[in-house]
Order: structure tokens, then C-alpha cells, then sequence
């Protein structure tokens, strides 16, 4: 039989189990999914550990961390949670503690993540029911974010709960919110509809990302800042590679990982699981492997994962194990290992570009 194939070589069949040779294997990462399962609860919300908040974007990622690892009812559970936890003008608050809102506000990164999770769901089940009962949800939300939009392209990062408007615009959060943008352009065409304004607001925003960064706030000691324009794979190739060669040593830190902000001696499990896929985005797989391997230092004996590490002084801080960095390690592996149908997503595989240059080389 013949492998579906990507330019990085042929896909493993569906259903291969998830793992990573040097890394995690197969049994290490079901237990890691099982720390995921642990705080998951009943009602399918997904806190960043037992007894803390939830915010909408890491339980989506938290979420979609499952789903690589095989656990699909708990992953749907968790879209569940988010379809009903959407609020009537598509948004969704910050932060929710046992099922009540603690912060109203509207992050709008936040928001339209929801866009990336189904369509990884998609790219990984299949399943066009699950997008038919989540696309009211996708055009919702990534309607509501619009609202946020500049004509010059960027989208403010919130809206209070009286309704202002954060001045700022954030590099990182507009990158990830491209994605999404890209995201559900592809879910539209899935379910048969066309959606021509989210088109032109991706091709806007992208374009202030790449030429015109005074539009966006100054977060440049964050690692976020760097890499994220990267992942989605919506950049030129030489254009990616010459933006992570630029500040490698200003974070990543060798044997360790990735600094989360260039001025700190701490590595961080998400930040640097982030990275790993913005590597995978553009072929350098070897880095790719070998600080994912590194990053393993904030594994703990129960198969949880830190927060993040002080390395000079060897103290793990904060004192947490995090679903959302958990998640990310399994969406690393995956991308690294090209396990899963969905492993292409932070590489933008089957997604539209919607640049000003619509032709990646």
C-alpha cells in the first residue's frame, strides 16, 4: 500500500499510536494524557490544573493534546464544553473557575482558537458531522473577533466587559489569530459556505504582520513574539528560517529549552513546545528533535509536566503542572513524529495561505 505523502516524506497510517523514538514513548505518552483526563472535568472544561482557572485557548490546547493521543471522547467533551460555553455575541470570556465567569472580558486570541481546534479535529477524525455541529460556533466567534479589527489589519487584543477596547495590538496574538482566520476560511468550505470577509481581514492582518510591526505593541523580550509568526507556516521559507535564526541565541538555551522572555534565566515547557513546532514548520527537524528531547526536564515521575525551570538555580517555577503544556508536548510529538492524520497544523497542511503572497515556495 501506498502512504499518503507530504514533502517531508510519507504519513503514518491513521491510527498509529503516538510517539516519538528518543523522546516519549508510546506507554509515556498515555500517561501523560491521563495526567490531561485527571483534571479534566465531568462536564468536559479542561482547568490548567486541579482546583485552578481555565482560560479558552489552553483548553483547546489541552484538548487537542488528547485527541493526538488517541483519547477522542474526552477531546469532543472538551468542544462540547466550548460550544456551550459560548456566549450569544459568539465571544467567550477570559477566565472561568468551576463552570462561572471570574473574568468577563474578551480575549480575542482567546476567542477564535476555537477555529484551529475543530479544524485539527477535522484533519485528524474526518468527521464532517462534528464540523456541521461545531461551525456555528467557528462563525461566531471568528465573527466577534472581527469586530476587534483596524482597517489597517491589526485585531486589539480585548474588550472589557463594559465594552472598551484595548488600544494594543499583539504581535502573538494575531499571528495565532491568522491561523484561526485560516482556519475556519477551510472549515467554510467543508460545510459549503463562503465567507469572503474573513479572506480580506487574514490577508490584512498578515499583511501588518510582515511589513508593517509599529502597528503592534513592542513585546519583543517575549519568545512568543518570535516564533509565533512562524507557526501556520504562512510565512516564505527562507523568510521563517531567517526570523528564528535572528534571536536563537537571545532564547534558546542549550540542554534546556527556550527562555519564555530573553532577560529571565527560565525556560518554559509551552513556549518551548511552541517553538519545536514553529522548527517543524520549516523543516529543521533536527532542532526540532533534539529541544523537544530537552525540554523532557520538566517531566515528572507521574508523567505531568511543569510550568517551567529555573535552570541556574535547578527549581521548577511556578509550582504547577499545567494541562496546556502537557498538551503542547503531545502536539509536538505529533508534528515531529508525523503520527496523526492532523500532524500538519502549525505547518498550515491543507490550509490557504491568505498572505499579500498567496504562493509559499
Amino acid at each position: 500500500m501506498t502512504l499518503p505523502t507530504t514533502r517531508w516524506g510519507p504519513l503514518p497510517p491513521a491510527g498509529t499510536a503516538l510517539a516519538l523514538p528518543g523522546v516519549l514513548d508510546a506507554e509515556q505518552v498515555q500517561a501523560t494524557a491521563d495526567t490531561i483526563v485527571a483534571v479534566q472535568r465531568p462536564d468536559g472544561s479542561i482547568p490548567w490544573f486541579e482546583g485552578h482557572h481555565l482560560d479558552p485557548w489552553d483548553h483547546l490546547q489541552a484538548a487537542m493534546g488528547l485527541a493526538v493521543a488517541g483519547r477522542r471522547d474526552e477531546a469532543e467533551a472538551a468542544y462540547a464544553w466550548s460550544r456551550a460555553a459560548q456566549r450569544p455575541d459568539g465571544s467567550y470570556a477570559t477566565e472561568y473557575v468551576d463552570g462561572v465567569v471570574t473574568v468577563p472580558a474578551t480575549d480575542a486570541n482567546f476567542t477564535a482558537y476555537v477555529a484551529t481546534a475543530v479544524w485539527h479535529h477535522w484533519r485528524l477524525t474526518g468527521d464532517v458531522a462534528f464540523v456541521e455541529g461545531m461551525w456555528p460556533t467557528v462563525r461566531a466567534a471568528l465573527d466577534v473577533v472581527l469586530e476587534l479589527q483596524e482597517p489597517a489589519g491589526p485585531v486589539r487584543w480585548s474588550r472589557g466587559a463594559e465594552g472598551d477596547v484595548a488600544d494594543e495590538a499583539l504581535v502573538t496574538g494575531n499571528a495565532s489569530i491568522h491561523l484561526s482566520l485560516r482556519c475556519g476560511v477551510a472549515l467554510a468550505a467543508v460545510v459549503g459556505e463562503d465567507v469572503p470577509g474573513w479572506r480580506d481581514a487574514a490577508v490584512r492582518l498578515r499583511r501588518a504582520l510582515d511589513h508593517e510591526p509599529h502597528r503592534f505593541a513592542d513585546k519583543a523580550r517575549f519568545s512568543m513574539d518570535w516564533y509565533y509568526p512562524v507557526l501556520g507556516g504562512a510565512l516564505p521559507d527562507a523568510v521563517a528560517a531567517a526570523r528564528l535564526d535572528a534571536r536563537w541565541d537571545d532564547f534558546v538555551v542549550p540542554g534546556f529549552g527556550a527562555r519564555c522572555v530573553d532577560d529571565s534565566p527560565w525556560v518554559t515547557g509551552g513556549e518551548t513546545c511552541e517553538l519545536v513546532l514553529a522548527l517543524d514548520a520549516v523543516g529543521r527537524d533536527d532542532d526540532a528533535r533534539r529541544i523537544l528531547r530537552e525540554i523532557q526536564v520538566l517531566r515528572r515521575d507521574d508523567a505531568s509536566y511543569w510550568t517551567g525551570y529555573v535552570y541556574p538555580d535547578q527549581t521548577y517555577w511556578p509550582v504547577e503542572q499545567t494541562t496546556w503544556t502537557a498538551g503542547t508536548v503531545l502536539l509536538a510529538v505529533d508534528a515531529v513524529s508525523r503520527t496523526t492524520p492532523a500532524n500538519g497544523l502549525f505547518r498550515g497542511d491543507g490550509l490557504p495561505p491568505l498572505t499579500t503572497d498567496e504562493e509559499r515556495p
